[in-house]
Protein backbone atom coordinates (compact mmCIF):
# COMPACT_ATOMS: atom_id res chain seq x y z
CA UNK A 1 0.00 0.00 0.00
CA UNK A 2 2.66 2.54 0.55
CA UNK A 3 4.70 1.53 -2.66
CA UNK A 4 1.61 2.44 -4.89
CA UNK A 5 1.29 5.71 -2.55
CA UNK A 6 4.82 6.85 -3.24
CA UNK A 7 4.53 6.13 -6.88
CA UNK A 8 1.36 7.99 -7.18
CA UNK A 9 3.54 10.65 -5.46
CA UNK A 10 5.80 10.29 -7.95
CA UNK A 11 3.43 10.49 -10.84
CA UNK A 12 1.67 13.49 -9.53
CA UNK A 13 4.58 15.24 -9.48
CA UNK A 14 5.77 13.94 -13.21
CA UNK A 15 2.06 15.52 -14.07
CA UNK A 16 2.28 18.97 -12.56
CA UNK A 17 5.64 19.76 -12.53
CA UNK A 18 7.61 18.59 -15.81
CA UNK A 19 5.07 17.40 -18.23
CA UNK A 20 2.44 19.72 -17.70
CA UNK A 21 5.23 22.66 -18.28
CA UNK A 22 6.65 20.62 -20.92
CA UNK A 23 3.26 20.86 -22.91
CA UNK A 24 2.59 24.05 -22.22
CA UNK A 25 5.90 25.33 -23.19
CA UNK A 26 5.69 23.08 -26.80
CA UNK A 27 1.93 24.54 -27.10
CA UNK A 28 2.98 28.22 -26.21
CA UNK A 29 5.80 27.78 -29.05
CA UNK A 30 3.60 26.85 -31.89
CA UNK A 31 0.84 29.25 -31.25
CA UNK A 32 4.06 31.94 -30.88
CA UNK A 33 5.02 30.89 -34.45
CA UNK A 34 1.43 31.06 -35.75
CA UNK A 35 1.18 35.06 -34.46
CA UNK A 36 4.36 36.46 -35.77
CA UNK A 37 3.43 34.64 -39.37
CA UNK A 38 0.31 37.23 -39.35
CA UNK A 39 0.45 39.77 -41.74
CA UNK A 40 -1.65 41.99 -39.46
CA UNK A 41 0.03 41.73 -36.72
CA UNK A 42 1.54 45.25 -35.99
CA UNK A 43 -2.11 46.53 -37.15
CA UNK A 44 -3.95 44.19 -34.57
CA UNK A 45 -2.03 45.22 -31.91
CA UNK A 46 -2.51 48.76 -32.76
CA UNK A 47 -6.16 47.87 -32.97
CA UNK A 48 -5.98 45.96 -29.17
CA UNK A 49 -4.30 49.00 -27.60
CA UNK A 50 -7.30 51.47 -29.11
CA UNK A 51 -10.06 49.55 -27.51
CA UNK A 52 -8.70 49.89 -24.12
CA UNK A 53 -8.85 53.61 -24.50
CA UNK A 54 -12.53 53.63 -26.51
CA UNK A 55 -15.91 53.04 -25.84
CA UNK A 56 -15.56 49.25 -26.57
CA UNK A 57 -14.29 48.73 -23.04
CA UNK A 58 -17.98 48.62 -21.95
CA UNK A 59 -17.26 45.39 -23.60
CA UNK A 60 -15.11 44.25 -21.43
CA UNK A 61 -17.00 45.23 -18.14
CA UNK A 62 -19.97 43.61 -19.73
CA UNK A 63 -17.93 40.14 -19.84
CA UNK A 64 -16.67 40.39 -16.40
CA UNK A 65 -20.57 41.15 -15.04
CA UNK A 66 -21.26 38.05 -17.07
CA UNK A 67 -18.40 36.09 -15.18
CA UNK A 68 -20.80 37.05 -12.04
CA UNK A 69 -24.37 35.74 -13.95
CA UNK A 70 -22.45 32.82 -14.72
CA UNK A 71 -21.26 31.48 -11.28
CA UNK A 72 -24.57 32.98 -9.54
CA UNK A 73 -26.26 30.32 -11.98
CA UNK A 74 -23.49 27.65 -11.20
CA UNK A 75 -24.81 28.73 -7.57
CA UNK A 76 -28.32 28.65 -7.68
CA UNK A 77 -27.86 24.97 -10.09
CA UNK A 78 -25.90 23.77 -7.10
CA UNK A 79 -28.58 24.83 -4.84
CA UNK A 80 -31.04 23.39 -6.32
CA UNK A 81 -29.30 20.06 -6.56
CA UNK A 82 -28.27 19.82 -2.48
CA UNK A 83 -31.43 20.89 -0.86
CA UNK A 84 -32.47 17.14 -1.24
CA UNK A 85 -29.78 16.65 1.69
CA UNK A 86 -29.26 20.13 3.03
CA UNK A 87 -30.42 23.64 2.84
CA UNK A 88 -28.31 26.48 1.95
CA UNK A 89 -28.85 30.06 1.38
CA UNK A 90 -27.35 31.31 -1.93
CA UNK A 91 -24.79 33.33 -0.89
CA UNK A 92 -23.56 30.51 0.62
CA UNK A 93 -23.96 28.55 -2.37
CA UNK A 94 -22.21 31.06 -4.05
CA UNK A 95 -19.02 30.82 -1.67
CA UNK A 96 -19.15 27.57 -2.15
CA UNK A 97 -18.65 27.41 -5.84
CA UNK A 98 -16.00 30.10 -5.90
CA UNK A 99 -14.13 28.00 -3.61
CA UNK A 100 -14.86 24.87 -5.60
CA UNK A 101 -12.87 26.80 -8.57
CA UNK A 102 -9.81 27.50 -6.06
CA UNK A 103 -9.82 23.90 -6.00
CA UNK A 104 -10.08 22.83 -9.51
CA UNK A 105 -7.73 25.02 -10.90
CA UNK A 106 -5.12 22.91 -9.66
CA UNK A 107 -6.59 19.22 -10.45
CA UNK A 108 -6.55 17.85 -13.53
CA UNK A 109 -10.23 18.37 -15.37
CA UNK A 110 -11.01 20.50 -12.52
CA UNK A 111 -11.75 17.21 -10.50
CA UNK A 112 -10.90 18.87 -6.92
CA UNK A 113 -14.04 21.69 -7.60
CA UNK A 114 -15.97 18.85 -5.84
CA UNK A 115 -13.83 19.66 -2.53
CA UNK A 116 -14.12 23.04 -3.06
CA UNK A 117 -17.51 22.63 -2.43
CA UNK A 118 -18.52 20.17 0.05
CA UNK A 119 -16.06 22.73 2.87
CA UNK A 120 -19.58 24.20 3.14
CA UNK A 121 -22.26 21.62 4.15
CA UNK A 122 -22.48 20.00 7.61
CA UNK A 123 -20.34 17.20 8.21
CA UNK A 124 -22.59 14.60 8.06
CA UNK A 125 -23.40 15.48 4.32
CA UNK A 126 -20.25 16.22 2.84
CA UNK A 127 -19.82 12.93 1.07
CA UNK A 128 -23.48 12.99 0.21
CA UNK A 129 -23.27 16.03 -1.65
CA UNK A 130 -20.77 14.47 -4.03
CA UNK A 131 -23.15 12.41 -5.95
CA UNK A 132 -25.34 15.61 -6.28
CA UNK A 133 -22.92 17.84 -7.43
CA UNK A 134 -21.54 15.08 -9.84
CA UNK A 135 -25.41 15.69 -11.38
CA UNK A 136 -25.14 19.33 -11.62
CA UNK A 137 -21.61 18.77 -13.83
CA UNK A 138 -23.65 15.66 -16.15
CA UNK A 139 -26.33 18.40 -16.87
CA UNK A 140 -23.48 20.91 -18.18
CA UNK A 141 -21.80 18.38 -19.98
CA UNK A 142 -24.88 16.83 -21.81
CA UNK A 143 -25.15 21.07 -22.78
CA UNK A 144 -21.70 20.78 -23.83
CA UNK A 145 -22.22 17.71 -26.34
CA UNK A 146 -25.40 18.83 -27.52
CA UNK A 147 -24.00 22.08 -28.62
CA UNK A 148 -20.91 20.76 -29.33
CA UNK A 149 -22.15 18.22 -31.87
CA UNK A 150 -24.43 21.00 -33.41
CA UNK A 151 -22.06 23.19 -34.31
CA UNK A 152 -19.71 19.82 -35.65
CA UNK A 153 -22.07 19.23 -38.14
CA UNK A 154 -22.48 22.61 -39.02
CA UNK A 155 -18.55 23.49 -38.99
CA UNK A 156 -17.62 20.24 -41.03
CA UNK A 157 -17.84 21.35 -44.29
CA UNK A 158 -15.07 24.24 -43.01
CA UNK A 159 -13.01 21.92 -41.18
CA UNK A 160 -12.28 19.68 -44.45
CA UNK A 161 -11.83 22.61 -46.41
CA UNK A 162 -9.62 24.58 -44.10
CA UNK A 163 -7.17 21.37 -43.74
CA UNK A 164 -7.84 20.84 -40.30
CA UNK A 165 -9.08 17.62 -40.42
CA UNK A 166 -9.87 14.81 -42.48
CA UNK A 167 -13.34 13.50 -43.27
CA UNK A 168 -12.60 9.65 -41.49
CA UNK A 169 -12.32 12.03 -38.13
CA UNK A 170 -14.86 14.44 -38.92
CA UNK A 171 -17.66 11.15 -39.03
CA UNK A 172 -15.74 9.47 -36.33
CA UNK A 173 -15.68 12.32 -34.19
CA UNK A 174 -19.49 12.99 -34.89
CA UNK A 175 -20.30 9.58 -34.28
CA UNK A 176 -17.95 8.97 -31.07
CA UNK A 177 -20.20 12.26 -29.69
CA UNK A 178 -23.70 11.07 -30.46
CA UNK A 179 -23.00 7.69 -29.21
CA UNK A 180 -21.88 9.41 -26.02
CA UNK A 181 -24.48 11.69 -25.77
CA UNK A 182 -27.06 8.90 -25.63
CA UNK A 183 -25.25 6.87 -22.58
CA UNK A 184 -25.03 10.34 -20.78
CA UNK A 185 -28.76 11.52 -21.48
CA UNK A 186 -30.12 8.06 -20.87
CA UNK A 187 -28.51 7.84 -17.29
CA UNK A 188 -29.34 10.99 -16.75
CA UNK A 189 -32.91 10.89 -16.98
CA UNK A 190 -32.88 7.15 -15.09
CA UNK A 191 -30.50 8.43 -12.14
CA UNK A 192 -33.09 7.29 -9.57
CA UNK A 193 -33.74 3.85 -11.38
CA UNK A 194 -29.82 4.08 -11.52
CA UNK A 195 -29.63 4.51 -7.79
CA UNK A 196 -31.93 2.10 -7.06
CA UNK A 197 -29.86 -0.67 -9.08
CA UNK A 198 -26.82 0.17 -6.75
CA UNK A 199 -28.44 -0.53 -3.83
CA UNK A 200 -28.95 -4.15 -5.19
CA UNK A 201 -25.48 -4.93 -5.47
CA UNK A 202 -23.86 -6.48 -2.90
CA UNK A 203 -20.63 -4.94 -2.73
CA UNK A 204 -22.08 -1.54 -3.00
CA UNK A 205 -25.31 -1.51 -1.15
CA UNK A 206 -23.12 -0.57 2.32
CA UNK A 207 -22.24 2.68 0.40
CA UNK A 208 -26.17 3.07 -0.62
CA UNK A 209 -26.46 6.42 1.60
CA UNK A 210 -24.06 8.10 -0.59
CA UNK A 211 -26.44 8.56 -3.63
CA UNK A 212 -29.77 7.36 -2.12
CA UNK A 213 -30.73 11.48 -2.96
CA UNK A 214 -30.23 10.93 -6.46
CA UNK A 215 -33.58 8.88 -5.80
CA UNK A 216 -35.50 11.71 -5.75
CA UNK A 217 -34.42 13.40 -8.78
CA UNK A 218 -37.76 13.59 -11.41
CA UNK A 219 -37.49 14.48 -14.78
CA UNK A 220 -39.05 18.20 -13.67
CA UNK A 221 -35.68 18.96 -11.52
CA UNK A 222 -33.52 17.54 -14.12
CA UNK A 223 -34.97 19.62 -16.71
CA UNK A 224 -34.62 22.63 -14.62
CA UNK A 225 -31.06 21.77 -14.39
CA UNK A 226 -30.50 21.34 -17.73
CA UNK A 227 -32.24 24.77 -18.24
CA UNK A 228 -29.53 26.53 -16.07
CA UNK A 229 -26.96 24.82 -17.81
CA UNK A 230 -27.95 25.68 -21.54
CA UNK A 231 -28.10 29.47 -19.53
CA UNK A 232 -25.00 29.05 -18.46
CA UNK A 233 -23.62 27.67 -22.28
CA UNK A 234 -25.01 30.64 -23.96
CA UNK A 235 -23.61 33.19 -21.09
CA UNK A 236 -20.19 31.86 -22.21
CA UNK A 237 -21.15 32.18 -26.01
CA UNK A 238 -22.03 35.87 -24.90
CA UNK A 239 -18.66 36.65 -23.35
CA UNK A 240 -16.72 35.69 -26.50
CA UNK A 241 -18.85 37.32 -28.97
CA UNK A 242 -17.93 40.69 -26.82
CA UNK A 243 -14.57 40.04 -26.34
CA UNK A 244 -14.39 39.30 -30.23
CA UNK A 245 -15.95 42.71 -30.54
CA UNK A 246 -13.46 44.46 -27.95
CA UNK A 247 -10.34 42.89 -29.52
CA UNK A 248 -10.98 43.72 -33.28
CA UNK A 249 -12.29 39.79 -34.15
CA UNK A 250 -14.70 40.03 -37.20
CA UNK A 251 -16.80 37.37 -36.53
CA UNK A 252 -20.99 36.86 -36.73
CA UNK A 253 -22.96 36.02 -33.32
CA UNK A 254 -23.62 32.32 -35.69
CA UNK A 255 -19.73 31.91 -36.23
CA UNK A 256 -18.92 32.62 -32.60
CA UNK A 257 -21.99 30.56 -31.66
CA UNK A 258 -20.93 27.34 -33.35
CA UNK A 259 -16.93 27.92 -33.11
CA UNK A 260 -17.10 28.41 -29.41
CA UNK A 261 -19.76 25.24 -29.23
CA UNK A 262 -16.87 23.18 -30.60
CA UNK A 263 -14.30 24.61 -28.71
CA UNK A 264 -15.86 23.32 -25.60
CA UNK A 265 -16.45 20.13 -27.16
CA UNK A 266 -13.14 19.60 -28.01
CA UNK A 267 -12.32 20.84 -24.33
CA UNK A 268 -14.61 18.15 -22.89
CA UNK A 269 -12.88 15.30 -24.52
CA UNK A 270 -9.42 15.96 -24.25
CA UNK A 271 -7.87 15.65 -20.50
CA UNK A 272 -6.09 18.13 -19.31
CA UNK A 273 -3.42 17.22 -16.76
CA UNK A 274 -2.46 20.64 -15.01
CA UNK A 275 -3.32 24.38 -14.88
CA UNK A 276 -1.13 25.58 -17.86
CA UNK A 277 -1.96 23.10 -20.49
CA UNK A 278 -5.49 23.81 -19.96
CA UNK A 279 -4.79 27.51 -20.88
CA UNK A 280 -2.50 26.32 -23.95
CA UNK A 281 -5.03 23.91 -25.21
CA UNK A 282 -7.45 27.23 -25.11
CA UNK A 283 -5.45 28.83 -27.51
CA UNK A 284 -4.68 26.23 -29.63
CA UNK A 285 -8.20 25.29 -30.24
CA UNK A 286 -9.66 29.05 -30.90
CA UNK A 287 -6.84 29.93 -32.95
CA UNK A 288 -7.29 27.17 -35.39
CA UNK A 289 -11.37 27.27 -35.23
CA UNK A 290 -12.59 30.83 -34.43
CA UNK A 291 -8.97 31.58 -37.32
CA UNK A 292 -11.30 29.81 -40.52
CA UNK A 293 -13.18 32.96 -39.89
CA UNK A 294 -10.82 36.05 -39.33
CA UNK A 295 -7.45 36.57 -39.52
CA UNK A 296 -6.86 38.38 -36.55
CA UNK A 297 -4.80 35.81 -34.65
CA UNK A 298 -3.53 37.81 -31.73
CA UNK A 299 -7.29 39.18 -31.02
CA UNK A 300 -8.07 35.45 -31.13
CA UNK A 301 -5.34 34.88 -28.63
CA UNK A 302 -6.16 37.50 -26.73
CA UNK A 303 -9.79 36.64 -25.86
CA UNK A 304 -9.26 33.03 -24.96
CA UNK A 305 -6.53 34.05 -22.62
CA UNK A 306 -8.86 36.98 -20.79
CA UNK A 307 -11.78 34.47 -20.81
CA UNK A 308 -9.13 31.94 -18.86
CA UNK A 309 -8.30 35.25 -16.36
CA UNK A 310 -12.00 36.42 -16.08
CA UNK A 311 -13.81 33.10 -15.90
CA UNK A 312 -11.25 31.21 -13.88
CA UNK A 313 -8.37 32.59 -12.68
CA UNK A 314 -9.87 35.69 -11.00
CA UNK A 315 -12.65 33.20 -9.33
CA UNK A 316 -10.23 31.30 -7.86
CA UNK A 317 -8.62 33.91 -6.46
CA UNK A 318 -11.41 34.97 -4.72
CA UNK A 319 -12.13 31.23 -3.62
CA UNK A 320 -9.08 31.02 -2.03
CA UNK A 321 -9.90 33.93 0.19
CA UNK A 322 -12.81 32.19 0.70
CA UNK A 323 -11.61 28.76 2.05
CA UNK A 324 -9.04 30.66 4.69
CA UNK A 325 -12.42 31.88 6.18
CA UNK A 326 -14.23 28.51 6.17
CA UNK A 327 -11.36 26.57 7.50
CA UNK A 328 -10.97 29.49 10.28
CA UNK A 329 -14.75 28.76 10.90
CA UNK A 330 -14.31 24.89 11.00
CA UNK A 331 -11.00 25.08 13.28
CA UNK A 332 -13.23 27.40 15.61
CA UNK A 333 -15.67 24.87 15.40
CA UNK A 334 -13.38 22.04 16.56
CA UNK A 335 -11.52 23.72 19.40
CA UNK A 336 -15.23 24.53 21.08
CA UNK A 337 -16.11 21.04 20.81
CA UNK A 338 -12.95 20.19 22.38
Amino acid sequence: MQKRKTTAKYFRFFIHYFLGPLLFIWVSYSIYHQLIKEDRLERSWQEIQASFASSRILYLVAVILLMVVNWALEAFKWKICIQRVQQVRFLTAFKAVLSGVSFAVSTPNRVGEYLGRVLYMDEGNRLKAISLTITGSLSQLIITLIMGLAGWIILAPQLETSHLMSHFWINGILYGTIFALLILTFFYFRLAGVARWFERIKWIRKYGWLFRALEEFNATLLLQLLSLSALRFLVFIAQYYLLFRFFGVEVSWEQTLWTVSVSFLVMAVIPTIALFTDLSLRWEVSLKLVGMFSENHLGIWFTSVNIWVINLIIPALAGSLLILSIKKILLNKSEQQE
